[in-house]
């Protein structure tokens, strides 16, 4: 695992303990970090994350022609993006849905 991913990870256990930044702001760090390896106008993408009771939704806006990187090939990327912001959610309580606007 790289050290940044482990880096966001480690804060998610952090966020836990301390109750100190709102989980689902982590999360979508850790989302923020997925696309922008995958998208060749990284300063396009930008995130909007909507939190209320025991769920968030993590809007990714990039650029038109990034889109298709983000949801991949029979949306194969975008629902294992979905997976893992998920799994990360759920360790912490949260339910977190990502959609793409493209």
């Amino acid at each position: 695992m790289s050290e940044e991913l482990t880096d966001v990870v480690d804060s998610l256990d952090q966020t836990v303990d301390n109750g100190e930044e709102m989980a689902s702001d982590k999360v979508a760090d850790l989302v923020e970090y997925i696309v922008c390896g995958l998208v060749t106008n990284e300063d396009a993408v930008s995130l909007d994350v909507t939190d209320s009771d025991g769920s968030a939704l993590i809007e990714v806006s990039c650029a038109e022609e990034d889109a298709g990187r983000i949801i991949g090939r029979k949306g194969r990327t975008i629902k294992a993006i979905r997976t893992l912001a998920r799994a990360l959610g759920s360790r912490v309580g949260t339910s977190v849905e990502v959609e793409v606007l493209g």
